[in-house]
């Protein structure tokens, strides 16, 4: 829903870049121009991708009548996507070239990064397979919070509760699936779970 393809924050970047200079959004002619577009059409679908997600809002009966959708909206960050994280058992976390784009209502203090999930673990807390995470960087976490912890070289999302001094609980969102009992000296927090993007 706010998850935006490369080409898609390219088209707002570009929006946004012709409102800074000119004060008018360009037309979806001049968008297919400057990305090679054989026609408006590609323009116009990528431009209501951007309406629909909340980034940008039209103006009726106006030819360059679209503008950022509020002073907050349309801002936010690039940040790394760091690989996988699997939502069932640990899987290595694989450093990934990718960048996606999180809008700044999604962010809290400090660094961030974004996992893809891979595996059905989390699924009773609306997370799924394919879904990308975006993470607060941290190394605690208070009790039933959704943390990405490394355990034995590899990295797990699950919520985390801790059963006495020693041990931490890793706790799926599946019934199905058993929790993780992990020793507490065996397992280092890396992140608190703070946004959920997801692509339709």
């Amino acid at each position: 829903m706010t998850y935006l393809t490369e080409r898609q924050r390219d088209v707002l970047r570009f929006i946004r870049a012709r409102l800074d200079v000119a004060g008018v959004a360009p037309t979806l002619q001049e968008i297919a121009d400057a990305f090679g577009f054989r026609s408006t059409a590609s323009a116009q679908k990528h431009v209501a991708h951007l309406e629909r997600k909340g980034f940008l809002e039209r103006r009726k009966h106006q030819k360059r009548g679209l503008v950022l959708a509020g002073h907050g909206a349309a801002s936010g960050a690039e940040l790394p996507l760091f690989g996988v994280v699997a939502a069932g058992s640990p899987i290595e976390s694989i450093p990934d070239e990718e960048r996606v784009f999180v809008p700044s209502s999604f962010l809290r203090s400090g660094e961030h990064f974004v996992l893809r999930v891979r595996g059905d673990s989390m699924i009773d807390d609306g997370v799924h397979d394919g879904d990308l995470v975006v993470v607060q960087q941290a190394h605690a976490a208070k009790d039933g919070e959704m943390v990405v912890a490394l355990v034995a070289g590899e990295v797990t999302l699950k919520r985390i509760y801790r059963e006495g001094a020693s041990r931490v609980r890793l706790q799926p969102a599946n019934p199905a699936l058993a929790p993780l009992l992990v020793p507490a000296r065996e397992l280092q927090v890396q992140g608190v779970v703070v946004g959920l993007l997801r692509r339709y």
